[in-house]
């Protein structure tokens, strides 16, 4: 079932890098790709999966035949749930059920393989400094970036937060001529984290923030080029603009 083969990591940090690529693959589809992941669970077909794959890919798919099956399988049916439910309680529920799916695989890989007790300590460790996908699709995890930064300071100088009645778009760059400039911007969006991704702010990367839900993302994440920034006056991400269009 895996479209990366019979590719099996061996060692913490192998493991890990298949968790990784499992986990983008299942946040694209539950925020940048979310319109195509809802219209491929149509409730009408038979018990369907979300799989996530080591090359940061998703696909929806009826569950492996053989039993047992070469890893752990996802959640059943999710389809089935998607219009009995309000959109963003269903796209929680499969990000909860996402991230289970993804400890027993990498844990799976870990019994399979031999990882001793501090293999298996540094492994969770390594995971669990990573938002989960829940935390990513509720917005928590950048809940939990602003507290923190908050904390370090109170007065928020975003450029994308709103001044006055007019929202400001600021796609946040290198200044590479202003060094303390760069210090202090580091220090406070150390802790943002990508909508999209989950991954942490990198002051040489193209950021956006969504003047909608005050989300930011990478530019390559949503898809937006700086140039094409420049003539965006009011940014709506994907998961807003996806919710504006269904009635």
């Amino acid at each position: 079932m895996d479209s990366g083969g019979h590719y099996n990591p061996r060692t913490v940090e192998e493991v890990f890098r298949d968790f990784k690529g499992r986990r983008s693959g299942m946040i694209k589809a539950l925020t940048t790709d979310v319109e195509e992941f809802y219209q491929q669970c149509d409730p009408e077909k038979e018990n369907l999966c979300l799989y996530g794959f080591p090359n940061e890919q998703w696909e929806v798919n009826l569950p492996a035949e053989e039993v047992p099956p070469e890893l752990p399988e996802p959640a059943l049916g999710i389809n089935f749930a998607r219009d009995g439910m309000q959109e963003k309680d269903w796209l929680s529920l499969v990000a909860v059920h996402s991230d289970a799916w993804l400890q027993s695989v990498a844990f799976y890989f870990g019994a399979r393989f031999g990882f001793d007790k501090a293999d298996r300590k540094r492994l969770f460790t390594m995971i669990n400094d990573l938002p989960t996908i829940f935390e990513v699709v509720t917005g928590s995890a950048m809940k939990q970036a602003k507290e923190k930064s908050s904390d370090r300071n109170s007065s928020k100088s975003k450029s994308g937060s709103k001044r006055g009645s007019e929202s400001v778009k600021y796609v946040k760059q290198e200044v590479k001529e202003e060094e303390v400039l760069d210090e202090e911007e580091d220090e406070e969006h150390g802790e943002t984290l990508c909508g999209a991704c989950g991954e942490n702010y990198a002051s040489d990367e193209f950021w956006i923030c969504c003047d909608i839900c005050e989300k930011w993302f990478h530019g390559k994440c949503v898809k937006i080029t700086p140039a094409r920034a420049e003539h965006i006056k009011h940014y709506k991400c994907p998961s807003c603009s996806n919710k504006r269009a269904k009635p």
